[in-house]
């Protein structure tokens, strides 16, 4: 398949037909022609398609017109299946084999853009985070199992443009005030929701390690369950890092500034800051994790026509990627490598889907 009218020879116009490219979108086709010949070999029956911004030859259909492939770790031939000669030959560049049908000969180096993994799926199955975030992943080999592929976001996403909202941000600091997991938590606590979650959930209270970014949410239905959720976090997250909450910083909430959580602070000789009142960017590193999860949220909803009460399941996928694909910052390190001394593996990562879900 082409988009470039320069490749057209022989071109035979066909009623409008359309093709399911490996991500489900569709492209429309408007016609056949040949490519190649002279010094190279010549491929019959190209399909031009509209806006294809990639030439794609498909192996299988070369096996079907009588050539043979070979594919080395790093280089491809195609044979004459009779005479064995070869026609072409491509270099490997990265996952991607390369073939050039306008200036090769039978034995140049070659370029035709064969793509395995398709960008904008790794973009949904990151929950649509910035392609320049899942580039810097790729380049400094932050996680495992991302296929290896170039991001460049070449159109608008809706979904994005529906579900994100931008504002002037504040300046953030740059140096980094702890120097190990759980010596400050930021906390926050977002809701009530207008639907009601599956799990039948108002409220989500999100808590955020200041070292490593690494995030946590927990779903209720009422506020003061906020203490519940906490205490019980705490035991386990101590026991698990071997290591002591020093320092908790909240807003001044109800859910926050209470007995309960002031005998506790108290017992465990954890410091309990506030920030001052209506300053919310005093606590700004939980209330802009707040700000992503929502977003992403509501971006994941919006495309996929999930229904509103799969929110707070929405909200973990979102908490859970983003431990395994942001950046932090300074450290240039993901959050979960930060806090479980090992870096992730993102290969089974899926899009959301509503009938898993339910």
């Amino acid at each position: 398949m082409t988009g470039d009218k320069r490749k057209f020879k022989n071109f035979k116009r066909k009623e409008q037909i359309f093709v399911t490219y490996g991500d489900n979108n569709k492209g429309k086709i408007l016609g056949t022609c040949d490519a190649g010949g002279g010094n190279t070999l010549e491929i019959k029956d190209v399909l031009f398609g509209e806006g294809l911004k990639h030439n794609l030859l498909s192996i299988s259909q070369l096996c079907d017109k009588g050539l043979k492939v070979i594919l080395e770790s790093d280089y491809c031939t195609i044979h004459q299946k009779d005479s064995k000669e070869v026609a072409l030959k491509g270099m490997r560049h990265n996952n991607i084999y390369l073939i050039d049908l306008d200036n090769a000969s039978s034995s140049d180096i070659t370029c035709l853009v064969v793509k395995e993994e398709n960008p904008w799926l790794w973009y949904k199955r990151a929950v649509h985070i910035h392609m320049q975030q899942l580039n810097k992943l790729i380049s400094k080999e932050l996680v495992i199992g991302l296929s290896k592929i170039k991001f460049e976001k070449d159109k608008l996403c809706a979904a994005c443009k529906k579900g994100k909202q931008v504002n002037s941000s504040f300046h953030s600091k740059n140096v980094i005030s702890t120097s190990k997991p759980l010596e400050l938590l930021h906390m926050d606590l977002f809701g009530p929701s207008r639907t009601k979650s599956f799990g039948g959930n108002y409220y989500a209270l999100v808590i955020v390690d200041d070292y490593s970014r690494y995030t946590w949410t927990f779903f209720f239905t009422l506020k003061s369950e906020a203490f519940k959720a906490f205490k019980k976090f705490a035991k386990v997250i101590q026991n698990e890092k071997k290591l002591k909450i020093k320092v908790l910083r909240s807003d001044h909430g109800g859910e926050f500034q209470n007995e309960l959580f002031e005998n506790f602070c108290e017992e465990n000789r954890i410091m309990h800051n506030f920030s001052a009142p209506r300053t919310p960017q005093q606590n700004g590193v939980v209330e802009m994790k707040n700000r992503s999860l929502e977003e992403l949220a509501r971006t994941m909803l919006n495309e996929y026509e999930v229904p509103k009460y799969f929110w707070a399941d929405a909200v973990s996928m979102a908490c859970y990627v983003l431990n395994r694909m942001l950046i932090r910052p300074i450290l240039k390190i993901t959050p979960y490598e930060l806090f479980k001394g090992r870096k992730p593996n993102v290969a089974h990562l899926k899009i959301l889907d509503a009938n898993v879900l339910s």
